[in-house]
């Protein structure tokens, strides 16, 4: 095995110009360490080490080998110390960490040594907070809902200085990562239909040593990514999908591999203050809580500060009404009102002529949640014809006993019209039936509420005789 992984090195040519030959490369590396890795197989990480770097070509040596190596040891999960000793997974031992110069301590600081702070809103919406500066965040929906458009929507706010909150007033830089759309086609067409300076906006992809461009990958490009904020003095990086750019290796339904590469990430949001904003897919699973529906790891709703959910409201009239509800604000309220929007068409001039583009208005507020949307978009129709016919039955047979009766007989008169306890039982807040005792020791009675008023001993759930 060892020598099919150094003969493929062996066949490549003296300069890896090509990206297939650097792939293969790595592609050697990665099996060198596996296979040093194995507790079977007697060959040492540091020969494999070793083999490696005499297998390398001078041109590729070095600086290139080095970071070669981490990328395969990386990959396998084994950490590589001076003196050729697969650590693993885990950290380092104290005295390893010693022998490499990376000692760790404890500090301990006193909270009143700590000097408090108010939040810093990015974005305020009718004076509150929404987005705290400093923060990531999660834009998620299902496809067509409009999350996309809401990234280009705070880019284009941000640049122009048009945002409410502590950026009003001042254009920032964008730094705009889009793995599935097309700059020319899409994303620069959606930012001028928005209002956006493009000269603030900026496209980032990764580029090899051979000049060749690749998707962003995080945690890697982490340090790249933190610098060029700083740099440039960045407000906002949307990363759209957030998914696309997970590291190779890192498994998205896992949470401790997830936060790898998202603990990183808010850490570097809170030391340049930038906003970064993830847009994300909703699983296939049905649900009603926009975080949990997420897909991937649970990590993607825990280490954000604030998370927005998207969806179509289908039951108003207007098929293009659209809702936005505030799903997570770890630093402000978590009961804010959710915004209704719309994607309306709009025509902007490219040198080839006239193109036609979506762009996201804000048009209100809604008195119906994303999560209710979900909740009701799930249901099956027929168990909702079901529980409609259930609760005009109920306040039908009340009303002709007098507004009230027995739980029991309550019961036994629906079953004999084919409609199951069950169903009676959960229509009866539909009906605006409240239930109470008759007397100490007799049953319950369910009673219309114009005709009895609640009281305090009201009915367990399930409870009928």
């Amino acid at each position: 095995m060892v020598d099919h992984a150094l003969g493929r090195l062996a066949s490549l040519p003296a300069v890896w110009a090509d990206a297939s030959s650097q792939q293969a490369a790595a592609d050697a590396a990665e099996s060198l360490v596996r296979i040093a890795n194995s507790t079977q197989s007697g060959y040492s990480l540091a020969r494999a080490e070793a083999d490696l770097r005499a297998h390398t070509p001078p041109g590729h040596a070095g600086k290139e080998h080095d970071e070669r190596w981490a990328w395969a040891c990386k990959r396998v999960g084994v950490d590589w110390s001076p003196e050729g000793s697969a650590i693993g997974p885990q950290e380092a031992s104290t005295d390893q960490q010693a022998r490499r110069g990376e000692v760790r301590t404890l500090r301990l600081t006193r909270a009143s040594d700590i000097d408090p702070e108010p939040v810093v809103w990015a974005w305020k919406d009718g004076g509150e907070g929404r987005i705290p500066s400093g923060s990531l965040v999660m834009a998620a929906g299902r496809e067509g809902t409009g999350k996309s458009s809401f990234g280009i929507w705070k880019a284009a706010r941000i640049s122009t200085g048009t945002l409410p909150g502590n950026l009003y007033g001042g254009p920032r830089v964008v730094f705009y990562v889009a793995v599935e759309d097309s700059w020319s086609h899409t994303l620069v067409p959606r930012l001028m239909a928005a209002g956006a300076d493009l000269s603030r906006i900026y496209r980032v992809d990764a580029v090899r040593s051979d000049d060749s461009e690749v998707t962003l990958s995080l945690p890697t490009d982490n340090k790249q990514l933190e610098a060029a904020i700083a740099e440039h003095a960045a407000a906002l990086v949307v990363i759209d999908p957030l998914m696309s750019v997970m590291g190779e290796g890192i498994d998205t339904h896992k949470n401790r591999e997830v936060r790898r590469a998202l603990d990183p990430l808010a850490l570097m949001a809170s030391s340049t203050g930038a906003i970064i904003l993830g847009i994300a897919h909703f699983g296939k699973s049905n649900g009603s809580d926009p975080a949990s529906l997420i897909s991937g790891s649970g990590a993607f709703k825990d280490v954000p500060r604030a998370i927005f959910g998207f969806a179509r409201d289908e039951s108003e009239d207007d098929a293009g009404r659209r809702v936005m509800s505030q799903v997570k604000n770890s630093l402000g309220r978590d009961n804010l009102p959710s915004l209704t929007y719309a994607i309306e068409t709009a025509a902007i001039a490219t040198p080839r002529g006239q193109a036609e583009t979506g762009r996201l208005v804000f048009t209100g507020t809604s008195d119906r949640s994303v999560e209710q949307i979900l909740r009701e978009s799930g249901r099956d129709p027929d168990a909702a014809d079901e529980a409609s016919e259930a609760a005009e039955w109920l306040k039908g047979y009340l009303s002709e006993h007098g507004g009230s009766s027995g739980a029991g007989e309550t019961i036994k008169a629906g079953a004999a019209a084919g409609i199951g306890k069950t169903a009676l039982t959960r229509a009866r807040k539909a009906a605006g039936v409240v239930t109470s005792k008759a007397g100490f020791g007799s049953g319950w009675v369910w009673s219309l509420s114009d005709s009895l008023p609640p009281r305090d001993d009201e009915e367990p759930e399930e409870s009928t005789s």
